[in-house]
């Protein structure tokens, strides 16, 4: 019996919408969703345009197929290879260590938000800086980083009425979730510092070089650091 149950619908006239039946976003869905996106570009790569994973689901965009036969195909890859869905299996993924400056001047929303979840300015760095956030996809903005984990004492909703222009590298709160805005856009989020480092180049391949699976820590700089902004992207291995 498959761990998930997964639904296949027709999403267009040439991709098909899989959708895990969880009850939560987990770190093992994550896992099932790269695990089963492998076992589809190595079997099935000539009929493969794109896959776009999410929270609780992946998206592909396919060719030379009709989608009932596309998705018998899928299925029987899905569970010939179920019990070989393991853990191990999954490529090794990069833990990312990406600067921060909190300074009230870039964190503009800092005051009122810690205000907010009844916190000091100090303990919301420190709860923010502390955690190590797995990304789940990428999406909205090309480059936004979907994280999950933030603590429960950071939780809060998300603005009453949104921003019609976030600086780019600004570092938000909405929800349960934390994030970059890799590039200057309307939003609605809590914006508690900024990272000096361009997160999406358009002209580098890839243009983001973040995955689903991979990690983020953010630490602390201050503001004389943040204008000097001698940083680049440092990366470790995820053995775990």
């Amino acid at each position: 019996m498959n761990k998930y149950t997964l639904t296949y619908k027709a999403f267009g006239s040439t991709a098909v919408l899989i959708e895990w039946q969880a009850q939560q976003i987990s770190i093992d869905v994550l896992q099932d969703i790269q695990l089963f996106q492998q076992i589809i570009l190595t079997e099935l790569p000539e009929y493969i345009v794109e896959c776009i994973p999410a929270y609780v689901s992946l998206t592909i965009i396919y060719k030379n197929k009709s989608f009932d036969q596309f998705v018998l195909a899928l299925k029987a890859s899905y569970q010939k290879h179920f019990n070989n869905l393991k853990q191990e299996n999954i490529q090794k993924n990069n833990v990312w260590h990406l600067p921060v400056c909190y300074h009230q001047s870039l964190g503009f929303d800092l005051v009122a938000y810690s205000e907010k979840v009844q916190l000091t300015i100090n303990e919301v760095i420190e709860l923010h800086t502390n955690t190590l956030y797995t990304i789940y996809f990428l999406g909205f903005l090309p480059g936004f980083l979907y994280l999950g984990d933030l603590d429960e004492r950071l939780h809060c909703n998300r603005k009453s009425s949104p921003l019609l222009k976030i600086p780019k590298g600004s570092v938000g709160i909405g929800g349960k979730q934390t994030g970059i805005y890799p590039q200057a856009s309307p939003g609605g989020w809590h914006i508690i510092g900024n990272c000096p480092i361009t997160l999406f180049k358009v002209n580098d391949e890839p243009p983001s070089p973040f995955k689903p699976g991979d990690q983020i820590q953010f630490y602390a700089i201050s503001l004389e650091d943040y204008r000097q902004n001698n940083f680049s992207m440092a990366k470790s291995n995820n053995h775990a």
